[in-house]
């Protein structure tokens, strides 16, 4: 064994009969086809140890070589959620009136978003999902050394998959909100270099009488192919 090898253990694993599988997948099925990116937040509270659960959910993704390479920050302080939404506004302002195309505005239109955010402080609670580009390994002699993280936003993509499909079984909406630029994400939490803003999610439950476009998704025969 190498010196930096794991051990391997027993796998530890849930068998299920068919009829099992079946019934679990056709209801988790039906539970995330009820998923929408929700833009208006009710003020109701968030009980207690859903986001816990719901995070350690996400850190238990796959990464590249295990690195884990991400940092969940989650914001409940109202006057920091103001300060962010302030943040976000000026950027997604600059965004809609000048850096986008109008092919991007045409593809945005349908949905009915602008550069105002209210989300950032309507919601209860803000995650911004944090991508560890590198990592940073502490050295006996008091120094630091950068550790190369590997397969980065691939790993960081899945996380942020597995955390909405927890906080959709605990019956919470999101909205995958990724302002671009983001760097003042890092700035406004206090960050250190390492780390890249990857999305911000806010948490909740719909506020009442909330809306959503009607749309819909591709059909199965159109995504899945088999050979």
């Amino acid at each position: 064994m190498a010196a930096n090898e794991y051990p391997f253990v027993p796998l530890r694993w849930p068998y299920l009969s068919p009829a099992d599988s079946r019934e679990r997948a056709k209801a988790f099925l039906e539970s995330m086809a009820l998923r929408r990116s929700v833009r208006h937040f009710a003020s109701r509270p968030i009980p207690n140890g859903v986001m816990e659960d719901a995070i350690a959910c996400a850190a238990a993704a796959p990464s590249g070589a295990n690195q884990q390479p991400w940092t969940f920050v989650v914001v409940t302080d109202p006057a920091l959620k103001a300060k962010l939404r302030e943040a976000a506004e000026a950027e997604e302002r600059e965004s809609y009136e000048r850096r986008m195309s109008e092919e991007w505005l045409e593809a945005l239109a349908p949905l009915g978003t602008d550069w105002q955010k209210p989300h950032f402080t309507d919601a209860p609670a803000i995650i911004v999902v944090f991508e560890q580009v590198y990592g940073v390994k502490q050295l006996p002699e008091g120094g630091v050394k950068k550790v190369k993280h590997y397969y980065v936003q691939e790993s960081v993509g899945i996380a942020v998959g597995f955390l909405i499909a927890a906080l959709t079984q605990a019956g919470l909406a999101t909205l995958t909100h990724t302002p671009s630029p983001m760097g003042f994400l890092r700035e406004v939490l206090g960050r250190p270099e390492n780390e890249r803003a990857f999305a911000v999610l806010p948490v909740g439950y719909p506020a009442p009488g909330a809306r959503v476009p009607d749309l819909g998704k591709k059909s199965l025969d159109e995504v899945m192919v088999r050979r």
